[in-house]
């Protein structure tokens, strides 16, 4: 089955939005902040899109495997590999269908969740590719109107309640749940909120 390539047009240009690059920045401090990370850690990039948030954790772990199921934005990834801090490896996969044989120390995502229909099943596969006291940190729109994305086409949540994706995560087998506003996306017509969301196993 041939999918759609959502985000063929945008990646080009995608690292060329300062909000995008900011915003993923903001991410990827408030993880390093909070989780304690160190140079002999792998960590999944869920949703890596072109690395932006990969690039700026790189160099405090040993390894990063981007997984995205776009592969005009991991072609991008791909370009960029030189410059990161640590190793890379880069798997095109479509969580929603594909179960990945992997452990890692963490996985991190920024602004992905919200592009996956069945978030349940997604934190039992996050679940089951984490090691011994694995974590996520994962960052995503709070509960929104619909009104972030100028075509939905691809979107199937709105942003979340934080608390309902709390539920979820914890009848995934998930603790020490915790959340946090970590930035704003301002635009013409409203502002938005992102949170990290941290958890362990």
């Amino acid at each position: 089955m041939n999918q759609i390539d959502h985000f063929e047009k945008k990646s080009k240009s995608w690292d060329m939005n300062s909000t995008r690059v900011i915003n993923a920045q903001t991410i990827a401090t408030s993880i390093l902040e909070s989780i304690e990370v160190n140079d002999s850690m792998s960590l999944i990039d869920f949703g890596a899109g072109t690395g932006l948030l990969s690039y700026f954790v790189a160099p405090k772990v040993e390894k990063i495997i981007a997984i995205d199921n776009s592969p005009s934005m991991l072609e991008k990834f791909k370009e960029k590999q030189s410059e990161f801090a640590c190793d890379t490896q880069v798997l095109q996969a479509d969580l929603s269908i594909d179960t990945l044989d992997i452990k890692v120390d963490g996985i991190i995502s920024s602004m992905t969740i919200h592009h996956l229909l069945d978030t349940k099943a997604l934190f039992d596969k996050l679940y089951s590719m984490l090691g011994d006291k694995g974590f996520i940190a994962i960052a995503d729109l709070d509960s929104e109107d619909g009104s972030f994305h100028s075509d939905n086409t691809g979107v199937f949540h709105y942003g979340f309640d934080r608390e309902e994706l709390k539920a979820i995560a914890q009848a995934s087998g998930f603790k020490d749940i915790s959340f946090q506003t970590v930035s704003h996306i301002k635009k013409p017509h409203r502002e938005f909120t992102v949170f990290l969301m941290i958890a362990s196993i």
